[in-house]
C-alpha cells in the first residue's frame, strides 16, 4: 500500500497492511530530535519513521512583537517565548481582547481575512507528498477564541454576555470556512483530513457543561463539518482531555476521527473507547505525553505503542501518534521508540 492508501484503508474502518502513522513536534522538540540524527531534513525523517501523513503548511502575517517580551498574531493571540536549549517555545498570556470592556471593543478590533494566510506553495507540497495522505488547516471555533478573550472573560461571557462569546466564534468560523474552501480549490481537492480544533476537557473532566456545547460550540463545529465534507475531506477534531461525556454528540455532529485521545482516566483508554465508538469513529494519537513518553524507557514506549495498534487498529479506525505534540522535554531515543514497533 501507499502511505495514502494506508491511511484511507484505516479510515474506511479496513485492515491495512500495517497501521498508519503520524508525527507532530513542537519546533524546539524536532530542533532536539533533528540534533540527535544529526540532520534537518524532514521530508527523510518522515520517511526514515514511516509517516503516512503530511501536514501541509500555509505561513501566516509574521507574529507582531508588543512590550515587555510578549508577542502577538494575527488573530490576536499573545505569548511569550521561554527558552529551551533546542529553541524558543511559545506561552501563551491573556489575549487583545482580554480586557475588552464594551461589544464595541470587539467591533474595533483588526480582524484579520483569509488572505493572512500564504498559500502559494500548497499545490508544490501536494506534489512532493503524493503518495502520502494530507492534513491541512489548523481552524479552531472555541478554544482560539477563548485564547483572544482571556478564559476568565470567555467564561463570564458564556453567563453574561451571550452574544460576545457568539461575535468571537463566528469572526473565526467565517475565517476558516474559507480558508478550506481556498484550500481545497488550489488542490484540486486533494486534501484528505482538515484539522479542526477545540479543547473540551481537563484532566478530570469537561470544562464547559453539555447545555453551554450545545449553545456555544456546537453549532460551529457543525458549520466547519459540514464544509469539509462538502470539500470531500474528513474531519480530524482535536481537544485535549478527559472528553468521554462530548464523543457520542460529536459522532452526531460529524467528526470522522478523534484526536489526540489523551489517556487521562478510565474512559479515555484504547479499550474502552474502540468498544464504545469503534464502528462510528475512527481515532488518532494516544501515546501518553504527560508521563510515559518524556519519562519512559524506550522499550515501555515500543510496547504501548504494539498495544494501542493492537487495541484500537484492529479492523482499521486507528492512526498511531502521540496523545499532543511531542514537547521539548522528551529525549530523541523515546520519540524513534514510538514508531519502532
Amino acid at each position: 500500500m501507499t502511505s495514502r492508501e494506508r491511511v484511507l484503508t484505516a479510515l474506511a474502518h479496513q485492515q491495512p497492511d500495517r497501521t498508519p502513522r503520524d508525527f507532530w513536534a513542537e519546533p524546539p522538540a524536532l530542533n532536539r530530535l533533528f540534533q540527535h540524527l544529526g540532520h534537518t531534513d524532514h521530508d527523510r525523517l518522515l520517511d526514515d519513521l514511516g509517516i503516512d501523513i503530511a501536514h501541509l503548511e500555509a505561513p501566516p502575517t509574521a507574529e507582531r512583537p508588543l512590550s515587555d517580551g510578549i508577542f502577538q498574531n494575527f488573530w490576536g493571540e499573545r505569548f511569550i517565548y521561554q527558552t529551551t536549549p533546542w529553541g524558543p517555545m511559545r506561552e501563551d498570556v491573556p489575549g487583545a481582547l482580554a480586557d475588552a470592556k464594551s461589544f464595541a471593543d470587539l467591533e474595533a478590533f483588526d480582524w484579520p481575512t483569509p488572505d493572512c494566510l500564504d498559500r502559494s506553495q500548497l499545490r508544490e507540497q501536494c506534489r512532493r507528498h503524493e503518495r502520502r495522505a494530507l492534513l491541512y488547516g489548523f481552524a479552531d471555533v472555541w478554544q482560539r477564541p477563548a485564547l483572544v478573550r482571556g478564559w476568565e472573560g470567555m467564561f463570564m461571557d458564556m453567563v453574561e454576555r451571550p452574544d460576545w462569546v457568539h461575535f468571537l466564534s463566528r469572526k473565526f468560523t467565517d475565517f476558516y470556512l474559507e480558508d478550506y474552501t481556498r484550500a481545497a480549490e488550489l488542490t484540486d481537492g486533494r486534501i484528505d483530513l482538515y484539522l479542526l480544533i477545540s479543547d473540551l476537557g481537563s484532566q478530570r473532566g469537561p470544562l464547559i457543561s453539555k447545555p453551554m456545547f450545545e449553545q456555544f460550540v456546537a453549532p460551529y463545529l457543525k458549520e466547519m463539518i459540514d464544509c469539509i465534507h462538502a470539500l470531500r475531506g474528513r474531519v480530524l477534531f482535536h481537544s485535549c482531555g478527559a472528553i468521554n461525556a462530548f464523543i457520542p454528540r460529536l459522532i452526531e455532529l460529524g467528526v470522522d476521527v478523534l484526536d489526540p485521545i489523551q489517556p487521562v482516566g478510565p474512559d479515555m483508554q484504547p479499550g474502552s473507547l474502540k468498544a464504545a465508538y469503534g464502528r462510528q469513529l475512527s481515532f488518532h494519537g494516544g501515546i501518553d505525553m504527560q508521563h510515559l513518553v518524556p519519562h519512559g524507557t524506550t522499550d515501555e514506549i515500543t510496547a504501548e505503542s504494539r498495544r494501542y495498534c493492537e487495541l484500537l487498529g484492529a479492523g482499521g479506525g486507528y492512526i498511531l501518534g502521540p496523545s499532543h505534540l511531542f514537547q521539548p522535554d522528551v529525549p530523541p531515543e523515546n520519540i524513534l521508540a514510538v514508531y519502532r514497533g
